[in-house]
């Protein structure tokens, strides 16, 4: 019987012993992760230094961006906190600030002018390599960025994303004048030079001057005589583009201008607002000597030639001159003999 008991009290002893050698583990292995885990913010993204015991650290599988929502209760900042807080690159001009130095060197060019990409084939200067990566393929003809509705390619997807505007109809750029709407920043401060009148871009050699470089550049082409379009059914030369595509619509005979007072047809927009005068009796052009009015420019500019006495057509076979070029047209039927009118009654 003694022997029983001797046994049950050693047994018990047993048992508390290794509770505590339990307990002491327990608390190692607690600081241990604890130690880890304040180290984890300077801890290497290496494989070897970035693996840590799961009975230690909680991982979140979730993969998403705490809110403020879950931080309300937490000194930790949330991940968009985190961004704002990182973001200790600022501008002195400025005070914008940048979350990488590499971008805040890329701002400093927009103040310091600088432009240190250079096309080798014109000569351009950009502020980033990828503009000037854009531009090379304007001299390669390479247009990899296509539209899925309409087909119609881009040189850079930025163009492709303001052209798919064109089809959601989207417009983010408002005037604050005249609330006008514009799919392009571009587009919207050219507009509000209409607002202000100022024509920034000057021609050097007639001292014209335009809201935009690329009226200024194509009115260029008028001095040098440059003409870089060509109809392909005529081989007449045009300086621009839109002069070419309004010319085709004389061999395609498409007139998409309506008047919506009498249904007359135009070939371009220019046409229908001056042909629309004509209803409400709007004359915006006046002759400096006489103060005739007129309904559109070029009546004015024709019309000025009767004080000026200047005849610029001239007939090639007899040298006749004249002020308009329809009276010369009407002049050179005497020569051809052509008679395009012909009697309904008597043929």
């Amino acid at each position: 019987m003694f022997k029983i008991v001797l046994l049950m009290l050693c047994y018990t002893d047993l048992l508390d012993y290794h509770s505590t050698v339990d307990e002491e583990k327990t608390e190692d292995l607690t600081q241990s992760c604890s130690d880890k885990s304040r180290g984890l913010p300077q801890a290497s993204h290496s494989t070897e230094q970035s693996v840590f015991s799961s009975e230690c650290v909680r991982v979140d599988t979730s993969n998403q961006l705490d809110t403020a929502e879950d931080c309300k209760q937490s000194d930790t900042p949330c991940d968009d906190q985190v961004r704002f807080v990182t973001g200790k690159h600022t501008c002195d001009v400025c005070n914008k600030n940048f979350t990488r130095s590499s971008h805040l060197k890329r701002h400093m060019l927009t103040h310091t002018g600088e432009r240190p990409f250079t096309c080798k084939d014109c000569k351009k200067t950009f502020t980033q390599s990828s503009s000037l990566k854009c531009h090379m393929r304007i001299h390669t003809g390479k247009q990899p960025f296509t539209c899925e509705v309409c087909g119609q390619t881009f040189t850079c997807s930025s163009n492709l994303k303001c052209h798919m505007r064109i089809h959601t109809g989207k417009r983010l750029f408002s005037c604050k004048v005249c609330n006008k709407m514009f799919t392009r920043s571009t587009h919207l401060k050219r507009h509000m030079r209409i607002h202000t009148g100022e024509p920034p871009f000057t021609c050097e050699d007639c001292g014209r001057t335009f809201t935009c470089s690329s009226n200024l550049k194509c009115h260029m082409r008028i001095h040098t005589g440059k003409r870089l379009f060509s109809c392909k059914v005529c081989n007449k030369m045009f300086t621009h583009s839109s002069y070419l595509k309004r010319h085709m619509r004389i061999h395609t005979g498409e007139q998409p201008f309506t008047c919506e007072v009498c249904g007359r047809t135009f070939t371009c927009s220019p046409n229908l607002k001056s042909h629309m005068r004509i209803h409400t009796g709007e004359r915006l052009f006046s002759c400096k000597v006489c103060y005739k009015m007129f309904t559109c420019s070029t009546h004015l500019k024709r019309h000025m030639r009767i004080h000026t006495g200047e005849r610029p057509f001239t007939c090639e076979d007899c040298g006749r001159t004249f002020s308009c070029s329809f009276n010369l047209k009407r002049h050179m039927r005497t020569h051809t003999g052509e008679r395009p009118f012909t009697c309904g009654d008597c043929n």
